[in-house]
């Protein structure tokens, strides 16, 4: 499996990238406009610099870059997964993508579900949590953390065969819609948590480790 990371134009969460890149996670690293900034500013070189550039305000001077018009029907995060897609990436980290503006926020992860059901591995990394992508059938094994707060939301119209184990509130064979507020809020208990969907796409609010 080929893990790429991404590093978009929101808040970036430097210090787990750091550990991260030293522990070896990234094959390839990409930087999404403004993302670049984020990249020099701890001193790591991506590989890929692509978008229109109007957040960085200038276009970099760079071997490996795609510079594309401000007047575009995708955001430079799309065509940084249509990129990484055309390379054989498998499974992403994407940093910068969550917070600011909330629509973007929206955009980013309604956009990375279809990648997801497409078959990459998707995992966004906020300043203070994880989301990851889930496609049904499939389960994911959270990090193990003695406390803190899970939220599951339906991607699609319905997800059928939820289950969360490990948590103070179990759920069994659940259906969860994009329509209700079940899900939210469920609490870690220092066991092993996972949630599974037999048919569906979830997002997956955890802590991050450490």
């Amino acid at each position: 499996m080929m893990t790429c990371v991404l590093v978009a134009t929101c808040d970036f969460n430097a210090d787990h990238f750091a550990t991260c890149d030293a522990a070896g996670v990234f094959s390839r690293v990409y930087a999404a406009d403004a993302g670049y900034a984020h990249l020099q500013d701890i001193g790591r070189v991506p590989d890929v610099v692509l978008g229109d550039f109007d957040s960085l305000g200038y276009v970099p001077d760079f071997p490996d870059i795609e510079v594309h018009p401000s007047h575009k029907d995708e955001s430079d995060l799309e065509l940084a997964f249509d990129r990484m897609k055309a390379d054989g990436v498998n499974a992403v980290y994407i940093y910068g993508a969550i917070g600011g503006r909330l629509d973007h926020t929206i955009a980013n992860l309604q956009m990375a579900a279809r990648f997801a059901e497409e078959g990459m591995q998707v995992t966004f990394i906020a300043p203070d949590c994880a989301i990851r992508i889930l496609v049904g059938p499939g389960s994911y094994e959270l990090p193990r953390l003695e406390r803190g707060t899970v939220s599951v939301f339906s991607a699609t119209d319905r997800s059928v065969g939820v289950t969360e184990l490990g948590m103070e509130y179990p759920l069994e064979d659940a259906v969860l819609t994009n329509r209700t507020t079940l899900g939210l809020s469920n609490e870690i208990i220092g066991k092993p948590v996972t949630v599974s969907v037999e048919k569906g796409t979830l997002y997956v609010f955890h802590p991050l480790e450490g």
